[in-house]
């Protein structure tokens, strides 16, 4: 023990100054002049010299040193975990080593800000939440710095603020504005990237009902040419393959991607956040902070992070499913250099918890204890969510355990089969209510597993896709949608370069979400009695999808009166150019609201006419 304190120490003596320096929330370039102005919800940095260290010191930086800012608004205040940030340019030197301690911010309020930084010392220090962290080298750096409001051209993520949960839908914190989404589950392994130091496929064997990764990492080749001038790159020109990806996703109007921060043991074995995988204590700083940029863009293009913390296989891999060291430490550092941006949401796991094919799993306990962990050292407060199996069956055993649990957030569903979507998604909004916490229900997964949703050229319609899974969703109250692509295409959920292989289903997606946005309060609304894919505020407006193999709504789901008829094509996504007018009486559909259309989809908006 004595000799631990003295390592401490002489670690702590080489420490003459702290000195606190304002900086951008990345190393890249384009972003530096954008990110120092700090207005509301706008990321912010802290740089500290601190204790000159490496990845590999014998004095671990990750475990045995904690930095905590403490930053206050009057009687507000947030504490924000600090991180090793090596040289303070490790995204573009590559560098493992330095004396740059980081904070990342972003305010949430405006007016006048200080902080109070203090950074500990001793063996595991970072893990120890309650008590004494450890020897504190320095308590006295502090300093104050204005905010303002939010500009009218700040990116939508900085203007509105941190997405919350707000019944079954998801709100910005900054206004009264809600969020519904819609976007890719794939390629799960997005940051097994060919641009990111440290990254490589550790095997490229495909186990049953897995997908086949391939040999090669991601090069989103086909996109470099969406890159664009003032875009971030790093180390000469790196990264614009996947920058060119999310610049079409976001130009496409899809505002969220899914992605896989752990997957060794998994599908794609080719993401961590580790400097070596098998060595779970030392993380990888350049890497990091490379994602970083990333997500920075990311989030000023529109598009949130859905940042899935490990996969089925892998769920008892860090201190066999529980909350022990490796997955603290393992957390915090992900909320240290995440968790300052708005748009995030953090999923526990897909496909968490035991199940017939794959009887090893995270245990109720376990998972209560990880959301709850990530709720306890998250300062902003970010969605946890739990992904679901596939099967009904396997749902009713892992998340009824889960109803009323309010360290979970809402739930990512995997649904095996397309047609009970809509009664999936309403059945579970109906139990969590009444264990008294909503779950809002994102339809993340669609199934079955081999097929998902296939590229354009094998399926130019998408027709079952857009009935089921995105307006069956959407029309059952559920808060959006992410497209799985498949285990068994030329394209899968690992493989997929080129994302304009499925861009008639984007744009069918921006159509449904714009429907809701323009024209329906869709948040005052509920799913109509019967089986119908229908959404209505009795008395006032309905809403529902007929087609030739959706189920038909019964006349008892409207209240009598007269209504303006509109038919909507959900495909093409367009009004109609007649409208009429309907007297209801309440016990006879009149004909104009049962399907086909013209051997055509619609949608059936009922408006009250008073």
């Amino acid at each position: 023990m004595a000799s631990d304190l003295r390592r401490f120490v002489s670690a702590a003596l080489c420490v003459l100054l702290f000195v606190p320096l304002i900086a951008c929330a990345t190393p890249a370039r384009s972003d530096a002049a954008r990110l120092i102005a700090r207005t509301v919800w706008e990321p912010m940095a802290l740089d500290f010299t601190g204790p000159a260290l490496s990845e590999t010191s014998a004095v671990n930086p990750f475990t045995d040193f904690k930095l905590t800012v403490t930053f206050r608004n009057g009687s507000h205040s947030v504490t924000v975990p600090g991180f090793f940030a090596a040289d303070g340019n490790a995204a573009e030197t590559g560098a493992d080593s330095g004396d740059v301690w980081r904070v990342r911010f972003a305010p949430d309020r405006p007016g006048e800000w200080t902080y109070t930084a203090e950074l500990h010392a001793g063996q595991d220090a970072a893990l120890n939440d309650i008590g004494d962290p450890g020897m504190r080298l320095h308590s006295s750096w502090n300093g104050s710095f204005q905010v303002g409001e939010a500009r009218g051209n700040t990116p939508e993520f900085y203007q509105h603020g941190a997405l919350r949960r707000d019944g079954r839908y998801f709100r910005f914190a900054g206004s009264d504005k809600l969020w519904l989404k819609g976007g890719t589950n794939s390629p799960e392994n997005l940051l097994g990237y060919v641009d990111f130091d440290g990254t490589y496929r550790l095997s490229d064997n495909a186990r049953d009902g897995e997908s086949d990764a391939g040999a090669e990492l991601h090069t989103f080749a086909p996109h470099v040419a969406d890159w664009r001038p003032g875009d971030p790159t790093w180390q000469g020109g790196k990264g614009k393959g996947l920058i060119g990806a999310l610049n079409y996703l976001a130009d496409q109007g899809m505002n969220v991607a899914y992605f896989l921060v752990y997957n060794t043991e998994g599908d794609g074995k080719d993401v961590w956040p580790w400097r070596n995988p098998a060595v779970r204590t030392r993380f990888d700083v350049s890497k990091l902070a490379q994602w970083e940029i990333v997500f920075t863009h990311m989030q000023r293009r529109g598009i949130a992070l859905h940042v899935v913390l490990q996969e089925t296989e892998n769920e008892l891999a860090l201190d066999g499913g529980d909350t022990g060291p490796q997955r603290k430490l393992f957390l915090r550092e992900l909320v240290a250099r995440f968790g300052h941006h708005p748009a995030l949401f953090w999923n526990i796991g897909e496909e968490n918890g035991p199940v017939h094919w794959r009887p090893e799993g995270q245990s109720d306990a376990q998972r209560t204890a990880m959301a709850r962990y990530i709720e306890q050292i998250d300062p902003y407060d970010h969605p946890v969510l739990l992904h679901t199996h596939s099967e009904a069956a396997d749902k009713d055993t892992i998340l009824s355990p889960q109803l009323g649990n309010r360290d979970i957030a809402g739930l990512s569903f995997q649904v095996s089969k397309r047609e009970t979507v809509n009664a999936e998604i309403r059945k579970w909004h109906d139990l969590s209510r009444k264990a008294g916490h909503l779950w809002p229900i994102t339809m993340d997964e669609i199934g079955p597993w081999q097929i998902g949703a296939r590229a354009d050229s094998d399926d130019p319609d998408h027709d079952s896709l857009r009935r089921h899974a995105l307006w069956g969703t959407l029309l059952a109250g559920g808060a959006g949608v992410e497209w799985y692509f498949g285990a068994e295409q030329d394209g899968n959920d690992l493989t997929t370069e080129d994302l304009r292989s499925r861009a008639e289903l984007w744009r069918q997606t921006r159509v449904a979400l714009d429907f809701f946005k323009q024209h329906l309060r869709y948040w005052e609304m509920e799913p109509c009695p019967g089986d119908a894919y229908c959404l209505g505020k009795e008395g006032e407006v309905y809403a529902f999808y007929s087609s030739e193999d959706t189920p038909t709504p019964l006349a008892t789901a409207f209240s009598a009166g007269r209504y303006r008829v509109r038919l909507f094509d959900p495909k093409k996504g367009v009004f109609d150019a007649s409208e009429r007018e309907v007297d209801f009486s309440g016990n006879a559909l009149p004909a104009i609201f049962l399907a086909p259309h013209s051997g055509a989809d619609r949608i059936v908006l009922l408006e009250a006419l008073r």
